[in-house]
């Protein structure tokens, strides 16, 4: 895409910006199917007259808002280059990107066309890439670092992106074996009251681990893999007194671990493995007066060599975007009421005392 030289009005402080999309890439990939993506670029730059004719696209308007503009569309361009396509999500995303650098948010250099391009697993013919900032951090920590905490709110891809991660690493030889733990603790539920033997009550509360699998592995292959022992879905009570070489092994739902669990887990370490812990404080499920062992290895890991702590926030929700909604509404209800959760801090729900 080409653009002419921005023309400043001193008396209105306006400014134009001109575009030409290169005949190799059809308008309706620049601006949606029925101009969707070019009425959510619209919205987001109320102070920007944007016009379309044939490939030609112009922006004027304030000065700062058709800079942003004009550094939308070049990294549009540079999105569509890969063959990937925009959709209405990844706009809106790359502008809040683009604002937040624009506004000294940002602390990086990632560009919205670096975290949107980024690959981390391709299968059954869809691809797996970060859709926020945060993730791509998320992700190239897990890459760098032995042990990653992916700390954040639920729909933010903690765990979805460390099994991708899990998955290519098996996939590229890094690794022999994946794990796959969680506590057996449950949201106001009891897994003896369950009916069946042992395992058929630990099965469904393991069954999203085994859902997002069937997403990223051929179904067939799944039942050999864990007969051979490749990868293997267990409670957390289960890996005590293990030792886990050439293993990526992953902790889901560690806030509801007690401290004494997350030491026992993390010792679990042996060589040529990785470990990642993925884990919503607001979210602890654990009897009254037991620390979330989530909370509390924050205050005593953080800044050690080799252990990163990513934490993720509603911004980087890809579920429906209500939930990202209701995360920060839950967020500003107990600020204003010196709540966890919804309930009062030191008593009501369980499990919200302390770190």
């Amino acid at each position: 895409m080409t653009q002419t030289p921005t023309a400043h009005s001193s008396a209105q402080e306006q400014a134009r910006a001109h575009f030409t999309v290169p005949a190799k890439h059809p308008m309706v990939t620049v601006l949606g199917s029925g101009d969707a993506l070019l009425r959510v670029i619209e919205k987001a730059f109320p102070a920007a007259d944007i016009h379309v004719r044939g490939n030609e696209i112009s922006a004027v308007g304030d000065a700062g808002e058709v800079a942003l503009v004009q550094r939308l569309f070049d990294e549009m361009m540079l999105v569509l280059r890969t063959g990937q396509p925009m959709t209405e999500d990844a706009v809106e995303r790359s502008i809040a990107m683009l604002r937040a650098s624009e506004n000294g948010e940002g602390d990086g250099q990632e560009t919205p066309a670096e975290v949107l391009t980024q690959n981390i697993l391709s299968s059954r013919g869809r691809t797996i890439r970060p859709k926020t900032l945060n993730q791509k951090r998320y992700v190239d920590a897990i890459d760098k670092h032995t042990i990653v905490f992916g700390i954040g709110p639920a729909g933010t891809g903690k765990t979805y992106l460390a099994m991708a991660k899990a998955v290519q690493a098996l996939q590229s030889k890094q690794v022999n074996r994946i794990i796959l733990t969680r506590p057996a603790v449950e949201a106001g539920e009891r897994l003896g009251f369950l009916p069946g033997t042992l395992y058929e009550k630990i099965d469904p509360y393991l069954r999203p681990l085994y859902d997002a699998l069937h997403d990223m592995l051929d179904p067939d292959s799944i039942p050999r893999l864990m007969a051979a022992g490749t990868i293997e879905v267990a409670p957390l009570a289960y890996m005590r007194g293990r030792t886990l070489n050439d293993a990526f092994i992953i902790l889901d739902e560690a806030q509801n671990t007690s401290a004494e669990q997350m030491k026992m887990f993390l010792t679990r370490l042996g060589f040529d493995s990785k470990v990642v812990v993925t884990g919503d404080v607001t979210q602890v499920d654990l009897p009254t007066g037991t620390k979330s062992g989530l909370r509390q290895v924050q205050d005593i890991l953080e800044g050690v060599e080799d252990v990163h702590f990513s934490r993720l926030t509603s911004h980087d929700v890809v579920r429906h975007k209500l939930v990202g909604r209701i995360v920060d509404a839950y967020e500003k209800y107990d600020i204003e009421n010196g709540t966890e959760n919804g309930s009062h801090k030191g008593r009501g729900k369980a499990g919200h005392k302390g770190k």
